[in-house]
């Protein structure tokens, strides 16, 4: 049996974009220094003492956007760099917004793409509210977070940038990030794009896949993607075919469609072998397919790609479905034991262990933003709800990704239905662990939370494990500058 706990690292509402924490230094003496300088921050947050500054850090957004319709290009971090830079703070403002700097996080959005390689979770792309416009995020920012201090990073994009989107379907193999399909100002898409997220100079570039042999799938959004063998599988989404590629994999949407050209659901399925370049649909040779849906979640256990639930027509589904990889058979419904997750789309759907799946949130048949998670069992066949998961914290249309410790991180979404009230858009990381950790992590968090007091004998510690050390100090130090922040703007609100 598998137990999920769960906390959340807070983010205050309005984020400082594109203003880069500074990276903790190797050598020794400048650790020495790092210790003193992050137990001193963590004193004035959790407890301030008569020898330090008792001013608290107050949270001041120095950038804004302009309402505009949805295809607008924002602002974005470069614009906030560069009204920083004209104006240089002294005193205790400049402490403040080096505070504001360094604990700085993804902005709020939904529709975009998040991945994990090593130690750290990219974010990409994905929407926003303002002030009643639905506004795409930068298509050349990439948002950075390490795992080990829960510090946030902005870095600039170059090359063919895929233009901003939300609803693509994001993947990872071998360190590269690659983006398909998705919605932007002039339609769906079915573009395929890749960076490489391991580079040695530190610059991201986005390379747009145009020699490539086969066909790919029709433009579509909302869609899956099975990673398996070096190979991105592409099932489902909505979007839009000609008349003459109508086929019984396709669900037309009654009210859509424009001369020959239709829109509707998909449940067909399209695979990109990275190695060869090469686009194909593999021969189903068995099995039931499901209705074709978009919205709805995919994993992989195994050789195993599951699917649950999403949207055809007006009618949420709670089916699960299973493709075996590698014979090109589908399960059919698979028939579950005991309860079962409520019908939802813009859900998430985690593998946890090499036999169970972690569900979380979305949308439900009712138009209710759910906050449930539940475990699903291959072995046994059965789900289990988890009774302990907080209520106050539902999620749609989020990204749910996996830690290097069994971890799952959702980030974004929205806490609102996205079709009648579009305003709660989050960008709070809801962290669910799965597994046990450490008895190495749980000293680490343990010296985190408590630097004040351990601060003599943490600069006792040998290099290596001091800099774990300071990671988790740095970790848990933004973690309560953001709660901080987050209930500021709480308490504000209810004056609003």
């Amino acid at each position: 049996m598998v137990a999920v706990a769960f906390h959340f690292s807070e983010a205050p509402r309005t984020p400082v974009p594109g203003l880069l924490p500074g990276s903790t230094r190797s050598c020794s003496r400048t650790l020495l220094f790092a210790s003193r300088e992050l137990c001193g921050e963590a004193e004035r947050i959790t407890s301030a003492s008569p020898r330090l500054d008792p001013f608290r850090f107050p949270f001041f957004p120095v950038w804004r956007r302009e309402p505009s319709n949805r295809s607008l290009r924002v602002e974005g971090a470069r614009g906030a760099q560069q009204r920083c830079s004209q104006v240089r703070p002294k005193g205790r403002m400049a402490a403040t917004m080096a505070a504001a700097e360094r604990y700085c996080v993804a902005e709020e959005r939904s529709g975009h793409c998040a991945v994990v390689d090593g130690n750290f979770l990219y974010v990409w792309g994905g929407y926003v509210s303002i002030e009643d416009n639905e506004v795409y995020l930068p298509n050349d920012e990439i948002w950075i977070y390490e795992i080990d201090n829960g510090l946030w990073t902005m870095h600039l994009m170059e090359g063919e940038l895929p233009t901003s989107m939300s609803g693509s379907c994001g993947a990872c193999i071998n360190g590269k990030l690659y983006i398909f399909g998705g919605y932007d100002d002039k339609g769906y898409s079915n573009r395929l794009y890749f960076v490489n997220l391991r580079t040695r100079n530190g610059t991201f570039q986005w390379e747009k896949i145009i020699d490539f042999k086969g066909q790919p799938p029709t433009p579509r959004d909302k869609l899956s993607c099975w990673v398996y063998k070096d190979r991105l599988i592409y099932f489902g989404g909505y979007g839009c075919r000609k008349h003459s590629e109508l086929q019984d994999c396709f669900d037309v949407h009654d009210a859509s469609w424009e001369g020959q050209i239709f829109w509707g659901w998909h449940n067909d399925v399209h695979v990109f072998d990275t190695n060869t370049q090469t686009w194909f649909q593999p021969e189903i040779k068995n099995g039931i397919p499901p209705q074709p849906r978009a919205a709805h979640t995919c994993a992989v256990l195994g050789n195993k790609g599951y699917i649950f639930g999403g949207r055809v027509l007006q009618t949420r589904m709670n089916d699960l479905h299973c493709l075996n990889l590698d014979t090109w058979t589908w399960s059919g419904r698979i028939h579950t034991n005991g309860e079962k997750p409520k019908h939802r789309s813009w859900h998430t759907l985690t593998p946890i262990a090499d036999d169970q799946l972690f569900l979380f949130g979305g949308l439900s048949a009712e138009n209710i933003p759910l906050s449930d998670g539940w475990i699903h069992n291959v072995i046994t066949n059965g789900w289990r709800q988890l009774t302990h998961l907080p209520k106050t914290r539902p999620r749609l249309w989020h990204t749910a990704c996996l830690g290097k410790e069994s971890e799952v991180m959702v980030f974004g979404g929205s806490k609102d239905d996205l079709l009648f009230m579009d305003t709660g858009h989050c960008n709070d990381l809801l962290i669910f662990q799965t597994q046990p950790y450490s008895l190495l992590r749980l000293c680490l968090d343990c010296i985190g939370k408590n630097a004040v007091i351990l601060e003599s004998q943490i600069t006792l510690l040998p290099p290596k494990l001091l800099q774990q050390v300071l990671k988790k100090i740095t970790f848990w130090t933004a973690a309560s500058h953001r709660q901080e922040q987050r209930a500021k703007t709480e308490e504000t609100d209810k004056y609003l």
